[in-house]
């Protein structure tokens, strides 16, 4: 499973990972070098800081929830933000972030020292998120060997999804076989 770790796709903690930072959550992949290592931002961590009180600007073209998503626990002090675009062109302040026909293939980083302006009638969706989850080159896989993370598909309203809290179950649910049975999981697995 350790070689299914690829851009774009979504790492789901396993019930058994018991690390507050990463408990029940939902990791899409933003980068990925075997070896330079794995880096990604959780979108299922909606925190209680709305955009408009750290980054005014930006906050009309923000999808809702309205706030900003802890997208892990490195560099917290430091803002991440994704957006679609509608088509396939790549509008100035913008970088895809996979070419490949996946889910993701619309889904891009927006650079957050432009103007907000030149990407406002250009992307049609966006998050914004302090800080983000990384991992060194093996670790990852090691994790996964472990049985810690699911290497799962993204899907395309994964990355915006109005319910961030619901999200590890509802992309456990909609894997095939007995996967799907995990999310069914008690919130403490001991209780079970």
């Amino acid at each position: 499973m350790a070689e299914a770790i690829y851009v774009g796709g979504l790492l789901v903690a396993t019930p058994l990972l018991d690390d507050p930072n990463f408990r029940r959550g939902v990791v899409l992949v933003l980068e990925h070098d075997e070896d330079g290592g794995t880096l990604g931002v959780m979108l299922n961590r909606p925190s209680e800081v709305t955009v408009n009180q750290v980054l005014p600007s930006w906050d009309p073209l923000v999808s809702g929830p309205p706030v900003l998503f802890e997208g892990g626990p490195v560099q917290t002090d430091s803002a991440l933000a994704l957006a679609s675009v509608p088509s396939g062109q790549e509008p100035l302040g913008w970088r895809r972030l996979h070419a490949g026909a996946t889910a993701v293939s619309k889904l891009g980083t927006v650079d957050l020292d432009a103007p907000p302006e030149i990407l406002a009638g250009e992307i049609t969706q966006m998050r914004i998120f302090a800080g983000y989850a990384g991992w060194t080159a093996g670790q990852l896989e090691a994790e996964i060997r472990e049985g810690s993370w699911y290497v799962v598909e993204a899907e395309p309203g994964d990355t915006f999804d109005s319910r961030p809290a619901d999200l590890w179950r509802a992309v456990l649910r909609r894997q095939p076989g007995e996967l799907a049975f995990v999310a069914t999981c008690p919130d403490d697995p001991k209780l079970n």
